[in-house]
């Protein structure tokens, strides 16, 4: 398994985690639950360019 894949798993995860039990996709949202999303987004992105920058050395 690549490691661009893990990386993508453990998004999906965070995603399921994030709606499920922080319940950041509720009528209830908040600058913090909408920059919580923001960040993990941007987790997400960091962490694709790394996985593919070590896979092609």
């Amino acid at each position: 398994m690549s490691k661009t894949s893990i990386v993508i798993i453990i998004y999906i995860l965070g995603l399921i985690f994030g709606a499920l039990v922080l319940n950041i996709w509720s009528s209830d949202t908040s600058v913090l639950k909408g920059l919580m999303g923001l960040g993990w987004t941007a987790l997400l992105l960091i962490g694709l360019f790394f996985a593919e920058k070590h896979e092609k050395n």
